[in-house]
């Protein structure tokens, strides 16, 4: 009879000195030297036979072992990998022995704290990360977006940006996630608060030349059909810009003019500004509402504007009673916004203007 046949009997072994001396020659050995295929085998089926009659302690110290092991012992670590989570966290976190359909399993069936464990395994496929983020809190889809080894595919992403609309804490991880497409990033930018947003345009600085091109491939592929409903003098908004085009003023002081001009030429303004920056209505339309004058400062460089018409937008847009004030502030707020990051930005919603 193998040494390891003797686990058999470690539950009904009299005085807890004498299960120590038993666990402690059984994780010696292990730790010593690698079983035999026929003794890991013998010793996986024993684990997974009797693990629960083990304590806690005794199934949490035989889990810390086939987690660290070369063997694989599979049947041994599905059954810790199903237990509480004391047991299960080193397996779920390191164990190779694991299969794809026993994590899933682990995702549908098990707790909160076990699919955090899932989260930190070295590689994780895009099927677990997907059930990961359909089942997971935003503190798992957080971590899972901050491990790099894991595969996150379009569709999900797509469920995480859904949910990142109300929650600061998926924008963050999004946006410190290094692999996160950056055509996401980009629609991300109007959702999330000023740091966040300074992140996102330094990452734009930072991009090769050939990854911004595979990025620009993504958001053609990325092209929605959403329902857009235009505001109601959309038809004279158009022939306003029209008139303006046909009398040679389509250039970028203008915008100055339309602005002061109030409430009755807004629709105008931002159409011509999309016009001006070459692109979609809507982006500009989400700025000037806000007004998110970060995303006005990043179209404004991005489209050429000065800082002094950058400024006289910034002011006529600021709501509160002390815009002139601020004058000063908001051409440092436009001088802080890099000149290529901008032009990069202003790519991506060019190619969404394109596609509808």
């Amino acid at each position: 009879m193998s040494r390891f046949a003797l686990l058999k009997d470690l539950p009904n072994r009299a005085s807890s000195e004498a299960r120590r001396d038993l666990l402690r020659e059984v994780t010696e050995s292990l730790r010593g030297n690698t079983p035999s295929a026929e003794e890991a085998g013998e010793l996986d089926r024993i684990m997974a036979s009797v693990a629960a009659d083990f304590s806690v302690e005794v199934r949490t110290e035989f889990a810390r072992l086939v987690a660290a092991s070369a063997t694989r012992f599979c049947q041994s670590a599905e059954q810790f990998a199903l237990d509480e989570i004391e047991v299960a966290a080193p397996v779920l976190k390191h164990s190779q022995a694991l299969s794809e359909d026993v994590l899933l399993r682990v995702v549908n069936e098990k707790s909160q704290q076990h699919m955090m464990a899932v989260t930190q395994r070295t590689t994780v496929s895009t099927r677990v990360s997907h059930a990961l983020v359909e089942r997971g809190g935003d503190e798992v889809v957080t971590s899972l977006l901050g491990n790099e080894g894991a595969d996150i595919a379009d569709k999900t992403y797509d469920i995480v940006m859904e949910r990142a609309d109300t929650s600061p804490m998926l924008q963050a991880g999004l946006v410190r996630r290094k692999s996160v497409p950056l055509d996401l990033l980009n629609t991300l930018y109007h959702k999330t608060e000023a740091d966040l947003r300074r992140e996102i345009v330094a990452k734009f600085g930072e991009v090769k030349p050939e990854e911004l091109e595979k990025a620009f491939e993504r958001s053609r592929a990325r092209i929605t059909n959403r329902y857009r409903r235009m505001p109601e003098d959309m038809a004279a908004a158009r022939k306003r810009l029209a008139a303006l085009e046909a009398q040679r003023l389509l250039a970028p002081p203008v915008l100055a003019s339309l602005l002061r001009e109030g409430p009755a030429s807004r629709t105008a303004f931002v159409l011509t500004f999309a016009k001006l920056a070459d692109v979609e209505f809507d982006v500009v339309l989400q700025a000037v509402d806000g007004p998110n004058l970060d995303t006005l400062a990043l179209l404004s460089r991005g489209a050429g504007f000065d800082r002094g018409l950058f400024v006289t937008l910034a002011v006529g847009l600021d709501k509160s009673s002390d815009g002139l004030a601020k004058a000063e502030e908001y051409g440092d707020l436009f001088e802080s916004v890099p000149v290529q990051a901008a032009q990069r930005a202003l790519r991506f919603w060019k190619v969404r203007a394109a596609g509808g």
